[in-house]
């Protein structure tokens, strides 16, 4: 079988390499599309192609797809977390030291100098004391968020000589055992916006991030502290903290979403959205989902998806129907009987929920006929049915 996959923007060649070419037709025209791969492409407005199985993301953030739409017609969206990881721990310790140093008015300060060598030397001698700056070690960094990214900025930070405290109500078992054992635990961002020298934010856009820094939480700062923004524009209020910074309550405020507000002004450091800009988070990123989609085509297994169950069977037969259904009683039960009744015996099944969708992969011993698959469709509450 040849799949179809639609590319909405420049896809990395290591990525699309993983897609054999004797089975994928990988196009940015493509129509009828089996899967989608894209990075910053807003699919909000976009029309879903009824052949759509599955969307990946060559990145970690998925704000500019309709998760909840797709998540209604059962089709799975891929990410990659932690690809980029390294990418944006490199650019937030390069942020530090931006902030601390006062590099980028020393900079400016120096590019701008005219006039014989005496005079631009006296010059030199007169910033070296304006801008001088304070090291880190000793200093305390916060972390709010501790997946891939703010993980590998705290234990980086650690390495440096740094006190870390992190917050991350989510944090997994699994996160946990990559996080160094001296980062202290906060119970709030509150407390980590009180105790840090340095707060520096790694959490998607949500309803419960936006704003996170505002007017009235920004008071909790410890005085003098900076804050880093490399996750997402709208989880810190631009205004409350540039005024922050020109009271001189704040340091500095670091970000990589440039706009009206913050562009500009004293003690702010802008970067042009640089977080993941590598070639090698690029590359990382398009490899890893353009895996994850195969292996969903291929086997219906799904791995770093943003709104499916993780599940993963080995096969242990050719025979194999993938069921995406709602999260309620008796749809297992549903599926087993239409199974039964067409004759078929199964050899394997998984079947696992998250929130309000369930996904179910059943291998049996002889073909699954498509009539089967058709039936199982029409059940109240299955939104994808596929014999693969």
């Amino acid at each position: 079988m040849m799949f179809k996959v639609l590319t909405l923007n420049t896809i990395s060649p290591a990525g699309l390499a993983r897609l054999p070419t004797d089975r994928y037709h990988v196009s940015g025209e493509q129509q009828d599309p089996d899967a989608i791969m894209l990075r910053s492409f807003n699919m909000r407005e976009m029309d879903i192609p009824t052949s759509l199985r599955a969307v990946g993301r060559a990145g970690a953030g998925v704000n500019n797809i309709p998760v909840s739409k797709l998540s209604n017609f059962g089709i799975p969206v891929f990410n990659a977390p932690g690809a980029n990881a390294n990418a944006v721990k490199e650019l937030v310790l390069a942020g530090l030291l931006l902030a601390c140093r006062n590099l980028c008015e020393a900079w400016d300060y120096t590019r701008r100098l005219k006039g014989s060598d005496e005079e631009v030397s006296k010059a030199v001698e007169a910033g070296k004391k304006k801008y001088s700056g304070f090291e880190l070690p000793g200093r305390t960094m916060g972390v709010v968020g501790l997946g891939a990214i703010g993980r590998s900025v705290a234990n980086i930070c650690l390495q440096m000589g740094m006190k870390v405290i992190g917050y991350d109500p989510m944090l997994t078992v699994e996160g946990a055992w990559q996080l160094s054992s001296d980062v202290a635990r906060a119970k709030s961002v509150s407390e980590v916006l009180s105790e840090s020298d340095f707060i520096t934010f790694h959490v998607p856009l949500t309803s419960n991030t936006r704003s996170m820094v505002n007017k009235d939480t920004i008071r909790s700062v410890k005085r003098g502290a900076t804050i880093l923004n490399f996750a997402r524009d709208g989880i810190v209020e631009d205004e409350a903290v540039c005024k922050a910074v020109a009271d001189g309550v704040l340091h500095s405020y670091v970000t990589d979403f440039p706009n009206n507000v913050n562009n500009g002004q004293r003690g702010v450091i802008t970067l042009p959205h640089l977080g993941a800009s590598t070639k090698e988070a690029e590359d990382n990123c398009a490899m890893m989902v353009a895996e994850q989609l195969r292996d969903f085509l291929e086997n219906g297994n799904i791995r770093n998806s943003v709104n499916f169950p993780e599940v993963t069977m080995p096969r242990g037969s050719p025979h194999r129907l993938v069921v995406a259904n709602a999260n309620v009683p008796n749809m297992l039960g549903q599926i087993s009987t239409a199974m039964a009744d067409a004759g078929l015996n199964i050899h394997d099944m998984i079947n696992q929920s998250r929130a309000e969708l369930a996904y179910t992969v059943v291998d049996t011993d002889s073909p699954i006929p498509q009539t089967v698959a058709e039936h199982i469709a029409s059940i109240e509450g299955v939104m994808m049915a596929r014999v693969l």
